[in-house]
């Protein structure tokens, strides 16, 4: 559910189509510039129904027009949004990714949407958990005595380097009590 009502988002581009800055409009609604800018845009490109609240789903093909039409265009997230009456430019985002890394098909297939059922989170976990055991103990107890030395040794050269840092100042080194 959107965060402001049709009626506050009408008021805003009424506002401007009065004459009004969108700076002004925003600023009187306590509200960010992007926000109204949004606003006023999906109106002009597509009226006053565009500003009404409700989730749109859309298909494949039409994500990958406006991920293609974004991209000949040179447009931004925002203007894409507006141009296709897309409610939230993270939408057009979030399509330019998934084109990115699986290309058309990944935005041909059908996702699921929100979040998984608690049991396939639950089942998630212990797969992730029998992996790590399945790991070589060895390999990690190395790896895990490698990090140590490499502190160690980085401490006895940042001691060393401020010690003749000391001695180049006139400092005296501080005495050691072993």
């Amino acid at each position: 559910m959107s965060k402001y009502t049709f009626e506050e988002k009408f008021e805003a581009v009424q506002r401007i189509l009065d004459g009004m800055s969108i700076h002004e409009s925003a600023r009187i609604m306590g509200v960010s510039f992007a926000q109204v800018q949004k606003w006023f845009h999906l109106y002009e490109n597509h009226g006053w129904e565009a500003l009404r609240n409700g989730g749109a789903s859309y298909d494949g093909a039409f994500k990958i027009m406006v991920v293609e039409y974004m991209h000949s265009n040179h447009l931004s997230y925002v203007s894409t949004a507006a141009y296709f009456g897309i409610k939230s430019h993270s939408n057009v985002a979030k399509w330019e990714r998934i084109y990115y890394e699986e290309g058309s098909e990944g935005l041909l297939r059908k996702k699921s949407r929100g979040r998984p059922p608690k049991t396939m989170e639950k089942n998630k976990t212990v797969s992730k958990k029998k992996e790590l055991s399945e790991e070589t103990k060895e390999d990690l107890i190395a790896e895990v005595q490698r990090l140590r030395m490499e502190n160690e040794y980085l401490k006895k050269l940042r001691a060393l380097v401020q010690e003749r840092i000391d001695r180049e100042n006139g400092k005296e080194p501080p005495s050691s009590t072993n």
